[in-house]
């Protein structure tokens, strides 16, 4: 968690937990023609599911949909990168890689990048077995 002086949420962390509370609920909403979407509460942030299997992250007042090989180059050529923090001085990438905004902007769009983001879970899964 984000704090301020003494320990204390800052701010900005406020205003980031509603931009993200806010963004979850649109992204349900757009989300909900696929069927067993839910949020989860995690890290911070939030997590999207779609039957369990995490498909999506809410943080940072962004979507970052989960991507693996195959799905990597349409996020590349849409301009974005994946999500990224420090920890122990050295910058990690996760697999989910922020939603173009033009997509965020476009509920069929939504649901087609959704629909590749649970792909890449699945197969990641696949591969941990």
């Amino acid at each position: 968690m984000a704090g301020g002086a003494g320990g204390k949420p800052s701010r900005r962390a406020g205003r980031t937990a509603a931009a993200d509370a806010g963004l979850v609920a649109w992204l349900l909403e757009a989300l909900a023609p696929l069927g067993g979407v839910a949020a989860k509460r995690m890290f911070g942030g939030h997590g999207l599911f779609q039957h369990g299997l995490m498909f999506a992250l809410v943080a940072r007042d962004a979507a970052w949909f989960r991507a693996d090989a195959v799905t990597e180059p349409e996020y590349r050529a849409a301009g974005c990168g994946p999500f990224e923090y420090q920890r122990a001085g050295r910058t990690v990438a996760l697999a989910y890689w922020q939603v173009p905004a033009a997509v965020l902007d476009d509920p069929e769009a939504l649901c087609a990048w959704a629909r590749l983001a649970t792909a890449a879970a699945a197969r990641a899964k696949a591969a941990r077995r």
